[in-house]
Order: structure tokens, then sequence, then C-alpha cells
């Protein structure tokens, strides 16, 4: 996509990713799902704990808008594959149902393309089986079933440029 393309993309935006730091983390903490989606996504203090563990190929993202931290989402680059994960996407109870998830998967979607950790063009992602709301997000941005299952998970992958 066009630098200028980009830009202008990110100045209509509603939200902004930041790389959760030392600052930011509590945030993170404090974000809560819905009753009942629990199920559905790892608690960001789970992600963080990965995130450390895999520091050398991931980054944890805080999602913002209207000033404040909404949501959470993590990058993370698998070299056995070679492929960008994205896990533990979520936006806080109160702040669902705004265009919040959308704008910032469009945005992860952005930053894997700039190739941060490694040459590859496959990203994937697992959603629970469930969970419509998010697998209907994903697939309205490309993702598309491969058939792999992990228990109640199944796994979704799309190329981008």
């Amino acid at each position: 996509m066009p630098y200028e393309r980009r830009m202008l993309i990110r100045e209509k935006a509603m939200t902004e990713l930041r790389a959760i730091t030392e600052e930011n983390f509590i945030d993170a903490f404090n974000l809560h799902l819905a009753p009942g989606q629990e199920r559905f996504v790892s608690h960001p203090i789970r992600s963080l704990a990965q995130a450390y563990v895999y520091r050398e190929q991931c980054q944890p993202f805080g999602i913002f808008a209207e000033g404040r931290m909404v949501g959470y989402v993590m990058v993370v680059y698998d070299y056995d594959i070679p492929e960008y994960d994205i896990w533990h996407m979520m936006i806080d109870q109160s702040m669902q149902g705004r265009g919040y998830g959308g704008e910032a998967l469009d945005q992860v979607l952005a930053y894997i393309r700039t190739k941060p950790f490694g040459d590859s063009s496959r990203v994937a992602l697992t959603c629970h089986k469930d969970n419509a709301a998010a697998r209907k997000l994903y697939e309205s941005r490309g993702f598309a079933a491969t058939g792999a299952e992990f228990g109640d998970e199944v796994e979704l992958a799309m190329t981008v440029e």
C-alpha cells in the first residue's frame, strides 16, 4: 500500500496500536471480556507472560481509543513455519461493538506487512469454533479456514503482500 494511503487511513482511524511497555502494562491487566467470552481468548496477563518467553519474536500491543487502552493483541513470528501469528486479540467488554476490533486488525495486518521479524507473507490465527463474531471479523479481512483444528479452536490464515 502506498505510503500516502497508509497515512490517510491512519489519520481516519479511531484506534491506535501502542507497544506494551512498563508504563501501560497494568492497563492491559485491567481489560475485561464480557461474561461468557473468557472461553474464547486468554487474558492479557497470560499473553504478556508468553510475550516475555517469546520476546525475540513477538510484539504485544495495546489497542488505544478515546485516550485509553480498549483492547489487546499480540503478533508472534513462528520461525519454524515461517509465518506471522495473531494471538489473544480482545476488546474490553465496555468498548465492544464500536468498530475498534476491525480497525485494530487492519493495523495489525499493516504492521505485519512491514515484516518486522522475518520474510513471510502467511498470517495465521485461531478462533474458538463458537466465536461467530470474531470469525466474521477475520473472514471480512480475508482470513479463511485452513481445515486445521486444535481442540475447540479452528485455524484461519491469509496471505499478505
